[in-house]
């Protein structure tokens, strides 16, 4: 069997960063930077004013207070936008919004709050030294300060910071797009009427949802019966169509492995034994269109755990981003279980509150279920299985659960009450 790090290897090499196209500010969100931005001149562009008040000359109001104001003929009024430059000469002032450019002669500005306006007049009650509520220019960046980099994920506030420096379009790796089919002559439309032996297809959707949840744009088709030719045929149309595809179901070795029966020919695709748990059965490769091809199980479990291992890092890269890993904590098992001899296991867990009722995870674990996630602590916590059947690869409702999926090293044959166990974070 090939062991779990050598497949997501294997399935990592199949994805490159996507040619970058250019987008529009509305639709750079969640996008990867592909170039760096960097600032064509200096920001804030002027001196202009941080408070709502008066430009001054700082010598004309030296002396002022309360006891003793000093009063100012008011020659402007400058708000936020204007364009306008008045000099001001010893003993006037220019009435200012905030962010207005300092117009020139003023060094300071006095906030309106000690200040007592006349109609022409201003009587200002404090004094100002050099450079009060001035944002000078250039205080923010210098030109060609790097501003965003490239490989950076767009969030909001890196959108703010493009709009900034006036970069109305940018050049972003863009979302990749992947055709995700879900297989089987059991699988129906979920909705339909259930005949014996049919079930309702939940992988396309958890499959489309995960893409999305991975920045890309899935194309959900499915079921798609266990017909070889026609899944081939599929296949091929869709080779070179789209960035990636997802299949799920039809990789093991039964009489009606479609995926593998289409594919085994293929000298681009293998299928191999992993040594995992779930998700044995596994498939990858390229198409003769050049499209990878991520062939899962089709146990939901399986698809989903699947999906994080091997999948999501692909299509991460895909993005142009360079860390393609999840989050990870370290947290102690608050329970005992057994792991499959030989394979890594891949543990969907859930938190809960580390008491002193330890022998009893699961009184625990239906107590945690009541309270909700929010309200499990920030810390003294541990993790035990989502479910009481553990990493059964066909327990998909139970899935739900589940808050993260704990990574058990294949040289691991039981986990043990307190042992460290590595979960990646799969959940908000």
């Amino acid at each position: 069997m090939r062991p779990l790090d050598e497949h997501r290897a294997a399935a990592l090499a199949l994805a490159h960063p996507l040619t970058p196209v250019e987008v529009g500010l509305d639709d750079a969100w969640g996008t990867v930077l592909a170039d760096d931005v960097r600032t064509d001149g200096p920001l804030p562009r002027w001196d202009n004013s941080a408070m709502d008040g008066y430009a001054v000359r700082s010598a004309d109001v030296a002396t002022a207070s309360a006891d003793a104001p000093v009063v100012l003929r008011v020659v402007a009024d400058l708000p936020a936008g204007s364009s306008s430059a008045p000099l001001l000469a010893a003993g006037t002032a220019a009435r200012i919004m905030t962010g207005a450019p300092v117009p020139p002669g003023a060094d300071a500005i006095v906030p309106v709050e000690v200040t007592d306006a006349g109609t022409t007049t201003v009587e200002i009650r404090a004094a100002a030294p050099v450079g009060a509520h001035v944002r000078r220019a250039g205080e923010d960046a210098v030109a060609g300060d790097l501003v965003v980099a490239a490989g950076t994920l767009l969030g909001a506030a890196h959108v703010s910071a493009l709009a900034s420096v006036s970069a109305a379009t940018v050049r972003v790796h863009r979302r990749p797009r992947v055709a995700v089919v879900s297989t089987g002559d059991e699988l129906v439309t979920p909705g339909s009427p259930l005949e014996r032996g049919q079930i309702p297809d939940s992988n396309s959707w958890l499959l489309a949802a995960a893409v999305r949840d991975a920045g890309g744009t899935p194309v959900r088709i499915g079921p798609v019966g266990d017909d070889p030719a026609a899944l081939r045929a599929l296949l091929g149309d869709l080779d070179g169509t789209v960035d990636a595809i997802v299949t799920s179901g039809g990789v093991s070795v039964g009489a009606y492995d479609v995926v593998k029966a289409a594919l085994r020919d293929d000298p681009g695709v293998e299928f191999v034994p992993v040594a995992v748990q779930p998700g044995k059965p596994q498939g990858l490769g390229r198409l003769p269109g050049g499209t990878p091809v991520f062939a899962l199980p089709g146990n939901p479990v399986s698809s989903f755990a699947s999906f994080e291992m091997f999948v999501r890092p692909a299509l991460l890269r895909m993005r142009g981003l360079a860390d393609v890993e999840r989050p990870t904590v370290v947290a102690p098992a608050g329970e005992q279980w057994r792991t499959p001899p030989g394979r890594a296991q891949l543990m969907p867990v859930r938190w809960v509150r580390a008491t002193g009722d330890a022998a009893d995870p699961a009184a625990r674990l239906d107590a945690d279920a009541a309270a909700g996630p929010a309200a499990r602590p920030a810390a003294g916590a541990v993790v035990v299985r989502a479910t009481a059947g553990g990493s059964g690869s066909h327990l998909v409702t139970r899935l739900a659960l589940a808050e993260g999926l704990a990574v058990i090293p294949a040289d691991v044959d039981e986990v043990l009450v307190g042992d460290l166990l590595t979960v990646l974070k799969v959940t908000p």
